[in-house]
């Protein structure tokens, strides 16, 4: 594991009813360092990640009693902002969809590699647990996670799914510099080797919904959304 500076230790929820692999990430996590609990039900990660205090939690979709989505759906209706990284075997583009639309911060589809998921861990715990809208507005754009919709200036928006993810990814991050590299790790499948060149395929689709002007190359770097 690569280190990182962390003040204390770091606290992690998993909610997984699969007994070997719940017991399996336990003692990899442990090993790394992290203190993990472990809850088997839906209901039960429910109340653990309300009453502990936790830095991020590893989330299953398809878990007794209550699913992953309405997990996360809950905690974010109630603004606790805890990281979730979710885990499934639901490897379909809308079920990835559904997953962050539901306020879940990343999404890694089984089966999995140890090393990305670490990293992923990592990269969520380095952002910490930001606020976030209940709907994403950047300039006259409006990006409704519940309602699967967006609008330009009132006029709705009709996106793909993969375009949908994308503009949701760079409006979470206006105005900021994001690689192709961070965007293919975030808006495509982590399991499927995507060439580089798709994220610029997409970004020329999304360009002329949304206007060229929103969406700035910078040379060398990646892309920004105009705030």
């Amino acid at each position: 594991m690569t280190r990182w500076w962390h003040p204390g230790p770091v606290r992690l929820l998993v909610v997984e009813d699969e007994t070997r692999l719940a017991g399996a990430l336990r003692r990899g996590l442990s090993a790394e360092g992290f203190v993990v609990d472990v809850a088997a039900t839906g209901p039960a990660g429910l109340d653990a990640a309300r009453h502990g205090d936790y830095d991020a939690m590893i989330l299953d979709v398809m878990l007794p009693g209550l699913s992953g989505y309405e997990v996360v759906r809950r905690l974010r209706a109630e603004q606790r902002w805890l990281p979730v990284l979710m885990l499934s075997a639901k490897d379909g583009e809308y079920d990835q969809a559904d997953g962050l639309d539901c306020g879940a911060d990343d999404y890694l589809t089984k089966p999995f590699s140890y090393v990305v998921l670490l990293a992923r861990l990592r990269a969520l715990l380095r952002r910490g647990a930001p606020r976030r809208p209940a709907v994403l507005t950047v300039g006259d754009l409006r990006l409704d996670p519940a309602r699967r919709r967006v609008t330009r200036a009132d006029a709705e928006v009709v996106l793909t799914s993969r375009e949908y993810a994308l503009l949701d990814y760079l409006m979470r991050r206006p105005g900021e510099v994001v690689s192709k590299t961070e965007l293919l790790d975030h808006v495509w499948d982590a399991s499927v080797d995507t060439a580089p060149n798709a994220v610029e395929v997409y970004v020329g689709y999304l360009r002329r919904k949304i206007g060229r002007e929103r969406l700035e190359t910078v040379r060398g770097a990646g892309y920004r959304l105009a705030t």
